[in-house]
């Protein structure tokens, strides 16, 4: 897999509403993820923390806008950054440029997940078992 090809396949329903292209660059595996995302001017990542799997960004192309708990930054090229578990590591991406930016996510697989999005007033848990239902687990709380 090349992390500059332009081909990114069928792509997943966004229930996020963020828009952006991926491509998984580790096929789903139960200890590691990694893919390679690309957000067009004006998309974004959904602000969010996991409760189980820490991340790590690195900027490929671009000048993507951070949001962390701390604030905003525009991150450089080549820069990474680690998103721990739990609040400290809540995070989001915007692309306030004109250009397209690129960057990989590459992180623990931790199953089942928890992820809260504070701005969606949102929890969702999810896993690649069946649940009960016989459906995939992904499930979506409200927080009122």
């Amino acid at each position: 897999m090349n992390v500059f090809d332009d081909e990114w396949g069928e792509q997943p329903e966004d229930w996020s509403g963020g828009g952006g292209n991926s491509k998984r660059l580790v096929e789903r595996g139960p200890l590691l993820g990694a893919s390679v995302y690309e957000l067009g001017p004006g998309n974004f990542t959904v602000y969010h923390f996991h409760h189980g799997s820490e991340e790590l960004l690195i900027v490929l192309r671009g000048r993507p806008t951070l949001r962390t708990p701390e604030g905003e930054r525009q991150l450089a090229e080549g820069e990474s950054v680690h998103f721990p578990t739990g609040p400290d590591g809540t995070h989001a991406l915007r692309n306030d440029t004109d250009e397209p930016v690129r960057f990989v996510v590459a992180g623990t697989r931790v199953m089942p997940e928890v992820v809260e999005y504070p701005d969606l007033k949102q929890i969702t848990a999810q896993a690649p078992q069946r649940s009960q239902t016989g459906e995939r687990l992904w499930f979506v709380h409200d927080v009122t």
